[in-house]
This record gives C-alpha cells, sequence and structure tokens, in this order.
C-alpha cells in the first residue's frame, strides 16, 4: 500500500468494547496501568512493549530527562439550566471572547434560537448568541464568569463518562494551576506529587507549559480523509526558560518526554514557529493538527492515554510511532500503534481519559 495515496478517516477505527472504557480513576493515581512501546525495536503490526504500573515510570526514564507537564486547570465550564421557550439547555463554555463573552457548544442547538437566555438555578442566565463557526456559538453573561461557574457549574466530563467521579479535584492534574481547559490533559492524571518528587530525586527535569484545552477533545475527525479535519485554536503560554531546559536536556544527551498530546502540541508549534530553537515564542495560539507522516522537532518520547477511534489524537500517536520506527510508512505506524491496542485490550488494560497510560520511547 503506497504511503504517498491519502489517509482515510476510517482507516483509524478500531474495535472498542464499552466495558473497556474507564468510568472513574484509578485509585491512588499512579496506581494506573503503563504500556511501554519502544518504537526502535518494534516492526510492522509487531510493537515491542512490556506493561507495567504507572509508578515504576522513572525505570524507563533517564538521569538528564525533562519532562513536560500541562498545567492547566479544568474550569466548572457545563452549565445547566432553562431556556426562554421552556425545556432544558446546557452551556458548554470553551474559551473567552471578551470580559463577559464567550464561545460555548449549546444543547439542543436546534432549539435553542439567537436572543433565547439560559437561566441557571442561580437565578444567573446566559444570553446567546449568534454562531462562532463549527457548531460553537457566542453566549454573553451578566455577571463575571468565573463566578458564575463557580457558584453553577459543572465538570465537563467527557460523554462517554457516566459516573461522576468524587470529589471533583480528581479530574485535575495534581501541579493544574492557571484556569482555562474545558477538559483535563488527561495524561497527566497518573502523576502524584511523591512520584513526581521521586522523579526529580532521580536527576529527571521537570517543566511546565500551558495549553487550555478546547472543542477539539469533544470533536470527532470530521471528513472522509484525515486532511479534510481542521484543529480550533487554543491559547498556549510556554516558560521563559524552556527553550533553555530543552538545549540543556538535550546537550546532555537527555530526552525531552512529553506528558500528553497537548504539551506535544505545544512544543512542537514553538519549535516550528521559531528559525532559531533556542528562541520559543512563548505565547499565542495554536491550531497544529499533527498526522502521519510529521518531523518531530522537539519531543523525544511522549506519555499519553489510550484515544478514541477516528480522533486527531489517535493520528498525533501514529505519527510519533512512525516518526521513530526505521523506515516505515504511515500504514505501518498505524497498525504497529493498533496491535499494542489491540494488546492493551487483551491485558485488560482501561481506555480513555480515566483509562491507564502509555509511555512510547
Amino acid at each position: 500500500m503506497p504511503h504517498t495515496r491519502r489517509l482515510r478517516v476510517d482507516e483509524f477505527d478500531y474495535p472498542l468494547p464499552e466495558s473497556a472504557i474507564a468510568q472513574t480513576p484509578a485509585e491512588p493515581r499512579d496506581s494506573s496501568r503503563l504500556l511501554i512501546l519502544d518504537r526502535g525495536r518494534s516492526h510492522p503490526g509487531a510493537p515491542a512493549i512490556e506493561h507495567t504500573t504507572f509508578r515504576r515510570v522513572g525505570e524507563w526514564l533517564r538521569r538528564g530527562d525533562l519532562l513536560v507537564v500541562n498545567d492547566s486547570r479544568v474550569i466548572p465550564a457545563r452549565l445547566r439550566g432553562t431556556r426562554s421557550g421552556g425545556g432544558a439547555a446546557e452551556v458548554l463554555l470553551l474559551r473567552e471572547l471578551a470580559p463577559l463573552e464567550w464561545e460555548a457548544l449549546v444543547r439542543p442547538s436546534r432549539r435553542v434560537r439567537v436572543g433565547d437566555r439560559v437561566k441557571l438555578q442561580t437565578g444567573d442566565s446566559v444570553l446567546i448568541g449568534g454562531r462562532a463557526g463549527d457548531g460553537t456559538r457566542v453566549v454573553q453573561f451578566e455577571h463575571e464568569p468565573h463566578a458564575v461557574m463557580a457558584a453553577a457549574g459543572e465538570m465537563p466530563l467527557p460523554p462517554y463518562v457516566r459516573d461522576r467521579p468524587s470529589p471533583p479535584d480528581r479530574y485535575q492534574t495534581v501541579y493544574a494551576q492557571p484556569p482555562g481547559s474545558s477538559a483535563a490533559p488527561t495524561a497527566g492524571l497518573h502523576f502524584t506529587p511523591e512520584l513526581l518528587a521521586s522523579l526529580q530525586g532521580a536527576g529527571i527535569g521537570l517543566a511546565r507549559l500551558t495549553l487550555h484545552v478546547g472543542l477539539d477533545t469533544f470533536r470527532p475527525l470530521e471528513g472522509e480523509f484525515i486532511d479534510e479535519h481542521r484543529i480550533h485554536s487554543e491559547w498556549y503560554e510556554i516558560p521563559s526558560d524552556m527553550a533553555t531546559a530543552i538545549a540543556q536536556t538535550r546537550a546532555s544527551g537527555g530526552r525531552v518526554a512529553a506528558v500528553g498530546t497537548t504539551s506535544v502540541r505545544v512544543l512542537e508549534t514553538a519549535a516550528r514557529g521559531s528559525a532559531d530553537p533556542g528562541q520559543f515564542a512563548h505565547a499565542g495560539w495554536t491550531d497544529l493538527y499533527i498526522t502521519p507522516p510529521y518531523r518531530f522537532g522537539a519531543v523525544d518520547a511522549l506519555v499519553t492515554n489510550f484515544h478514541l477511534p477516528r480522533s486527531s489524537l489517535l493520528l498525533l500517536v501514529t505519527a510519533f510511532v512512525q516518526a521513530g520506527m526505521h523506515n516505515a510508512d504511515a500504514y505501518q505506524a498505524r497498525d504497529t500503534l493498533l496491535a499494542a491496542y489491540a494488546r492493551a485490550l487483551e491485558a485488560g488494560y482501561r481506555f480513555f481519559s480515566f483509562g491507564d497510560a502509555m509511555l512510547v520511547v
């Protein structure tokens, strides 16, 4: 099968029993399972894998490696209420456009008209405006939105999670700081403060960046071919010393290990946006859509969860697998990754946001 053929969305599907979708997180966090996928030792359709638990992730990292995490905090972005014409309505906030104005998903989208108000149980209301693009709407608040969310909002769990975890902070990473995400950067949910301290004590560096996760976490691939899909822009920020940390890591022979696909997208955006690899753009919007084949300029290893079929996240991981295999095309990388997924299912791994993890090296 020639690698130059356009990749189809349905070629990145795989069978997944509903019983494999994790409904609650592992307790404690680092007791989740971890599948190690070694790209260099893998062959098309024959992944080189090992099984362990997440608290032992440091055994596959080395002194001098640098872990890069996304420290964005999930906001209580789901607002439930009653629409002007009667009946239930839901507003899922995605990103701030102005002090009292947000882009949002509104449901039921066909029944909520421009000018309608969604009244919340607290007495606050949200004014529904026109379309912002790709099914989203502009909504306006009467009062400070974060105060409204604090009083009336719910954690925006993915639609496949039916059981609500308790406490809500379980859908946050332990290092979450700046609020702004509509979904958690879930690869980081496996870390505990003790595990992070242990890794740093072993000489593994830790660096933080921020990407506020938005709409594309909730959107399947659109179109017949993967190049027909488009990624929404998301805001990111990189500390001024990130480029120096990466340069020092590389100079000492260490690897940059991105925790989650959001960290990958920020690092690769910064690397692509600068002619000088020592000078990153420290803030901006990214709509980087990574598909195979892709030449990675900043990331050497990846901590990630098991992703939905037909998703942009699955494509990114496929591209990363291909980049580390010898002379593999996109289909061979896909076959290798999906074979690893199949082995994980056979071994009882749990998938998606509250599921188990992979380390791709």
